[in-house]
């Protein structure tokens, strides 16, 4: 058994979630005036990329049977309140979405 196998994916985000990031950055930055925390999320958005380029067969499959059934899996950040949907295709990763947590992302993609 090799502990060395080459798992790693290549993470795509969609236009969607690249617009998503934006307008997450932007209202922390913008409307709620913290730069701080803006860095914050962005550097755990970017760990969380790179997390994913690693881990994402290892996470289970979403709960709500449409999305199931279509391949979508979460993965959380580490120290804030979002997730990025997401659904592999071969050797890559595709983010097609970021939400806070509180978001019912499932009736917005519906």
């Amino acid at each position: 058994m090799g502990w060395n196998v080459n798992t790693d994916y290549e993470v795509i985000l969609t236009d969607k979630a690249q617009t998503q990031v934006l307008e997450i950055l932007d209202y922390i930055f913008f409307k709620l005036e913290n730069p701080q925390a803006t860095r914050s999320v962005e550097q755990d958005m970017r760990e969380t990329i790179k997390r994913l380029s690693c881990i994402a067969d290892n996470l289970k499959l979403c709960d709500d049977p449409k999305l199931q059934d279509l391949g979508y899996r979460t993965i959380h950040l580490k120290r804030h309140n979002y997730f990025m949907l997401y659904k592999i295709v071969d050797k890559q990763v595709f983010v097609t979405g970021i939400y806070h947590d509180l978001q019912d992302y499932e009736n917005i993609l519906k």
